[in-house]
């Protein structure tokens, strides 16, 4: 019998700006959001979200974790490190989000998008603008992500706002970009999405 797998996108936050940004963009992708992941710390366990993982009926499965500003692993880091290296879990990719904490974290990334839509490799901070730092930002949940060797982290500000510019009335441009570049990087061809709408009133819960 098969063992059945899932391809996932993590993302480092989880407050209700991040919900209802993750739930659109989702849904705009073809994939589904683990609403239950929601969550200012993350109430479930990694046990508890992996089996919601594989009871998902599309993919991509983006599921959120949050540590709510605890320093070292918290929570949501824990849920994470379970959910990252479950057998029946494959990581696409990390959306791993800038924050600012009372003792900062930091994490390594692949590249960043910025407020302005620019990718680079320089950092950037909770507003999604540029930082002098090359290929770190400083984040809430992201203490572990350096140990866990992901194939692509993309960092970005804080989901759903930095300044309205990445509201979901807007359509997430964003965090929208963040996710095209995870995909693009796992072979999936983003332009079937290009020019559609996504209703946020008929994201998936």
């Amino acid at each position: 019998m098969d063992v059945i797998t899932k391809r996932v996108i993590l993302i480092t936050d989880g407050d209700v700006y991040a919900k209802k940004t993750i739930q659109l963009v989702a849904k705009h992708y073809g994939g589904r959001c683990i609403s239950a992941s929601f969550g200012n710390p993350t109430l479930l366990s990694g046990e508890e979200l992996v089996k919601l993982i594989l009871q998902a009926k599309s993919e991509p499965v983006f599921v959120m974790f949050d540590d709510s500003g605890f320093l070292g692993e918290g929570a949501g880091e824990r849920a994470l490190r379970y959910v990252a290296t479950h057998e029946q879990i494959e990581v696409l990719g990390v959306i791993a989000v800038a924050s600012k904490t009372h003792q900062s974290e930091w994490t390594r990334v692949h590249i960043t998008v910025d407020r302005d839509l620019q990718v680079s490799s320089h950092g950037v901070d909770k507003s999604g603008i540029q930082e002098m730092d090359i290929g770190r930002i400083n984040g809430d949940t992201v203490y572990c992500l350096d140990e866990l060797h992901f194939p692509l982290i993309v960092g970005i500000g804080d989901i759903g706002k930095m300044a309205r510019r990445d509201d979901v009335k807007r359509g997430a441009p964003i965090t929208s970009k963040a996710v095209e570049i995870i995909l693009e990087r796992n072979g999936y061809d983003v332009s079937q999405w290009n020019g559609k709408s996504t209703d946020i009133t008929e994201a998936d819960e």
